[in-house]
């Protein structure tokens, strides 16, 4: 297998990583599969917004350990799990860098789902 290159984030690409100010749910009809007041929002480059769940407040019994992984350049190897309740379409839907680099290490404990296979409330702060 070839080394992997690691890049630190910069001024051409960067990565900022912050509290989320809401509470979010994650849910899959009626079923709650997260709900924190403790997600981590990562800005990187243009891409979307992710946010980052503590694993504390997801309820892991509903994941099941995905076949896939992948590797990005700036945080690490990726895990991934699958949502059986999603049937097929739950295959590999929430990921997570155990050991993520150092720039990014604060999203170490935390899984994020593809936002287009979950339902995600933001309930307003206060």
């Amino acid at each position: 297998m070839p080394e992997r290159k690691m890049l630190i984030p910069d001024s051409r690409h960067p990565i900022t990583i912050a509290p989320h100010p809401a509470r979010v749910e994650v849910r899959i009809g009626d079923a709650v599969v997260a709900d924190t007041k403790a997600a981590l929002a990562l800005r990187e480059a243009s891409y979307p917004v992710v946010l980052y769940i503590p694993r504390a407040d997801v309820d892991m019994a509903q994941l099941r350990p995905g076949s896939h992984a992948s590797y990005c350049p700036y945080k690490g190897e990726a895990g991934y799990f699958d949502l059986p309740a999603l049937g097929a379409t739950g295959a590999n839907a929430v990921w997570t860098y155990k050991r993520p680099y150092d720039a990014v290490a604060a999203i170490a404990g935390h899984v994020a789902f593809y936002p287009d296979r979950v339902t995600m409330i933001e309930h307003p702060a206060g």
